[in-house]
């Protein structure tokens, strides 16, 4: 049943990563009062590197913009329902062909800025050491939380929960690289203009011979207390290598779709580099995620053809990220079973990827304003890829909980058909329902960046 509206009317979210910034905004645009805790830059992460908010610590991709893709269809719905990150991110991208990447550093600053600028939004620097005494709470700190904070929450949940390893691609100076060993082309023809992505090709001899450095590189090891467990997406390239001698091939050195212009051949294997910035100083080496030791990152990859003499910039590295089990201990709109008031938002909640993080900041910030208000909160459609992905997190199942990114095998079953069919029909029931649901649910506008 609907509770009252709360006598103060307003809202603590921890937190200025993507779902925290996208939560407190979604709120500030409602109406409400938000305190905004954000310990950066006085405290920092293993995995942080500025005091930006919404800091991208992985890759600068956000996905795949297909609309037949998992993370192409959630951004569409986010786009529809006036998700705030989103719009800034638009507002950032880098040439990436159909994949919706970012300046980072610009993005972060967007995203700051915006935040600083809502007047009912106040930024505290503060490190939440425990859960807040606060009658609606969002926490949103981040799969990384304090030892004091994680303790907080295992208090309150009364177990351990689950957690997995996130890897990190490292970056390159684009001035190091020698182009002239590579090629401008998106995989099929797929990007704009000569091409989004700077491809490295291989011939069989140089491949095998990156194959067995990589494979006989020193790693860093997991600590006594720690278990390896890996999230598919995020795997390091050497363990992906460990597989098999041809996996590398059908992963992120995949040749298919990449004919070099120059010869009309498709190479054996090829490296691909995507702009890390508007201004294109910095390449990511995609799916080149790593637990490598750094002098041996230096070595393996300077196998690459182009990058004999590449500066690193960034090495890749791997961290521990955490993630509570959502099946046992949240409402799929994200509210804590235990704590009626407390929601959770981002990758500890379980969700994947950085689009799946905002999204998830969107559920916790539209709920969180129907609590203060004292409404039921709004439970977003099953046929979207919001409220499938929600929902899977959240519906309790046997064996242990797995993070889980946008995928169309979440959504409803659709007719019978072909793959693409299948998928295009799903796509427009997902935003029909969604737009619905805008018409319907919404009494305000979240989209309150300018």
């Amino acid at each position: 049943m609907p509770a009252d509206p709360l006598p103060d009317g307003k809202a603590v979210v921890v937190g200025a990563g993507l779902a925290g910034a996208e939560a407190a905004l979604v709120l500030s645009a409602a109406g409400i009062p938000v305190d905004l805790w954000e310990m950066r830059p006085g405290v920092s992460s293993p995995a942080h590197r500025t005091g930006w908010f919404a800091e991208l610590v992985c890759s600068n991709s956000l996905g795949s913009e297909e609309p037949l893709s998992g993370k192409g269809l959630l951004k569409a719905e986010l786009r529809a329902l006036g998700s705030n990150l989103v719009a800034l991110a638009d507002r950032a991208r880098v040439p990436a062909g159909k994949a919706l990447a970012v300046d980072r550093e610009l993005f972060g600053r967007m995203v700051t800025d915006a935040v600083r600028a809502r007047p009912n939004l106040r930024v505290t620097e503060r490190e939440a050491r425990s859960i807040p005494d606060a009658a609606v709470a969002i926490l949103a700190c981040g799969p990384l939380p304090s030892d004091a904070l994680s303790s907080s929450i295992r208090d309150l949940l009364g177990d351990e929960g689950f957690y997995f390893y996130d890897a990190i691609s490292p970056i390159v100076d684009a001035a190091t690289i020698d182009r002239e060993a590579g090629y401008f082309a998106d995989r099929y023809g797929a990007g704009a203009g000569e091409g989004d992505y700077l491809n490295l090709p291989m011939t069989r001899e140089q491949y095998e011979a990156f194959l067995s450095a990589l494979l006989a590189a020193r790693v860093i090891p997991a600590r006594e207390f720690e278990q390896e467990r890996y999230f598919e997406a995020c795997m390091p390239l050497e363990a992906l290598a460990r597989r098999g001698p041809g996996t590398l091939l059908f992963g992120p050195m995949r040749p298919v779709g990449l004919a070099d212009p120059r010869t009309g051949r498709t190479p054996h294997a090829v490296v691909q580099l995507r702009k890390e910035n508007a201004a294109g100083t910095m390449y990511n080496l995609v799916g080149f995620q790593t637990k490598l030791a750094y002098p041996e990152q230096e070595r393996v990859f300077s196998l690459i053809p182009g990058l004999s003499r590449a500066k690193f910039l960034r090495y890749g590295s791997v961290h521990r990220n955490s993630f509570l089990d959502a099946r046992r201990h949240l409402h799929p709109w994200l509210e804590c079973r235990r704590r009626p008031g407390l929601f959770f938002a981002g990758q500890i909640t379980g969700v994947e990827g950085y689009v799946e993080s905002i999204a998830s900041g969107f559920v916790a910030g539209v709920s969180a304003a129907a609590a203060v208000r004292g409404r039921e909160p709004p439970v977003f459609p099953h046929a979207s890829m919001i409220g499938a992905l929600h929902r899977h997190i959240t519906t309790p199942g046997p064996g242990g909980g797995q993070p889980m990114n946008a995928n169309f095998g979440l959504l409803p079953e659709p007719p019978p058909g072909r793959k693409r069919e299948r998928k295009a029909r799903q796509a427009a029931a997902a935003l029909s329902a969604i737009e619905e649901f805008r018409r319907s649910v919404f009494k305000f506008d979240p989209l309150c960046v300018t």
